[in-house]
């Protein structure tokens, strides 16, 4: 599949302008906001009519002068169904965009084990929404982690991170080496500018930027708000839909990944790279962002949520939660995620007598969840959009008393769930709560009282349901 972007003009008037440019000269190419469609495609496409080689990946000369680089996302002798690879074509190789590395300070970012702030910490637990700040914040500074589990250097297991930005990214980048990126909307809207083209995301929307890919981020509308999956393990995939067949659940075709858009921008910038945990930073002379055509298929993409096509029950009891997971990402172990990414949309519930809402219930996944809009049918009351929640491991949870009060005497006709979208972190790890996370004064104290309602309504002498 090709597409290609808009280009800045003739090779000629290209290579006249960079000959020509000061120190602190810029120019960046003007590509439309465009997308190429299809989950795991391998793609290719030219900012550049020629750039891309045919026939080829690594010609004794490249076109307009341009490097071939290759990045790889899996091992060379992977399988071939899970070998990611993207071959791009650049106005300078990697090794131009890297200079001295020096540790910088992560500010509230951590990284699985992140055995300096483990303490015993167990119990249920949820977070008001945190405010969006006055102070300036772009993604990187703004990035505060809530859990960690696993370990990133042995490539197993995640972290859930808030992100509050109130600032773009200008002459800054950033790239993650310990694990792929997974960017819920919440409030606000995000662009990423990446090597491979451009994404645009809104509340409601994902973007999933693999490790290693150096972006950039900029604020579209104003402060924005939004969830973050870092995943140390594999990468994420479709899960496998079993016996509901080709269709329904998150369809490949509705993935998206952007053309080829790349900037030549000659001004002092610095490149963060998040590495073995800790952050670190160099200084380079210009954008890293100078890729002018790629093909492959390993690079970022979106999805919009609010296609995902959800299955449920059309006669009694409800499918368990792993029904609404929109991308998995597969452990050693089968059937067991290292992580699933799991979303509850808009969904007609028709099931005849049967308890509706989740069930209270024990599992051994840990679960962090937000509510990216709407209100959440477990949990009416003290779960608003932008807050979130953690029930770790074998810790019991399910619906409020008023919703379960609700659900248990309402009377059972069709009814759609509407303007609403939460989601799920769900990792077969524990996952633990950063210090920063625990000292959050969003912490609600009195989350366990959502369950002190609840009567209990036992009686032997009486057999039918109450």
């Amino acid at each position: 599949m090709n597409a290609t972007s808009r280009k800045i003009g003739q090779p000629d008037t290209l290579r006249d302008k960079a000959e020509g440019m000061g120190a602190g000269a810029r120019i960046t190419v003007e590509a439309r906001l465009s997308y190429m469609s299809g989950f795991g495609n391998s793609f290719e496409t030219e900012a550049l009519d020629g750039a891309l080689p045919v026939g080829r990946n690594s010609p004794q000369k490249c076109n307009y002068g341009l490097f071939a680089e290759q990045l790889s996302g899996s091992a060379f002798t992977a399988p071939q169904g899970k070998n990611e690879r993207s071959w791009l074509y650049r106005i300078r190789p990697s090794v131009k965009h890297n200079a001295r590395y020096e540790p910088v300070d992560p500010g509230l970012m951590r990284t699985a084990p992140n055995s300096a702030e483990r303490k015993p910490l167990l119990g249920q637990m949820r977070w008001d929404p945190s405010p969006i700040p006055d102070r300036p914040l772009t993604f990187l500074q703004g990035l505060q982690t809530i859990t960690t589990a696993g370990d990133a250097e042995s490539q197993a297991g995640m972290a859930a991170h808030l992100v509050l930005v109130t600032r773009s990214m200008e002459a800054e980048y950033f790239s993650n080496a310990d694990g792929e990126m997974l960017i819920v909307a919440q409030s606000g809207s995000l662009r990423f500018v990446t090597e491979f083209g451009i994404i645009e995301i809104e509340p409601g929307e994902i973007c999933v930027i693999p490790r290693g890919i150096v972006f950039r981020c900029e604020l579209v509308d104003g402060p924005a708000r939004a969830y973050v999956c870092e995943n140390y393990g594999g990468a994420f995939t479709l899960p496998e839909r079993g016996p509901i067949g080709a269709n329904c659940l998150a369809n490949p075709r509705d993935f998206l990944t952007p053309v080829a858009a790349y900037e030549l921008r000659e001004e002092p910038s610095r490149l963060f790279v998040k590495w073995g945990g800790d952050l670190f930073v160099t200084a380079i002379g210009q954008s890293p962002l100078d890729v002018v055509a790629w093909h492959g298929n390993y690079y970022p993409y979106k999805y919009d949520l609010r296609r995902y096509a959800a299955v449920g029950s059309i006669s009694y009891d409800h499918p368990d939660p792993s029904i609404f997971t929109v991308l998995t990402s597969p452990s050693g172990e089968p059937g067991t995620a290292n992580i699933d990414f799991v979303i509850f949309p808009e969904r007609w519930m028709v099931a005849e007598n049967t308890f509706r809402p989740p069930w209270y219930h024990r599992n051994i996944m840990s679960e962090f969840m937000g509510l990216i809009y709407g209100v959440y049918d477990a949990k009416p009351e003290g779960f608003v959009p932008g807050a979130f929640s953690l029930h770790n491991m074998m810790l019991p949870h399910g619906p409020d008393a008023p919703a379960f009060e609700h659900a248990s005497n309402v009377p059972l006709q069709p009814v759609k769930l509407t303007g609403t979208m939460a989601f799920m972190f769900e990792t077969r790890l524990p996952q633990r709560v950063t210090a920063h996370a625990a000292n959050l004064p969003t912490l609600q104290p009195r989350y366990l009282d959502c369950w002190a309602d609840l009567k209990k309504g036992f009686d032997p002498a009486r057999k039918d349901p109450r």
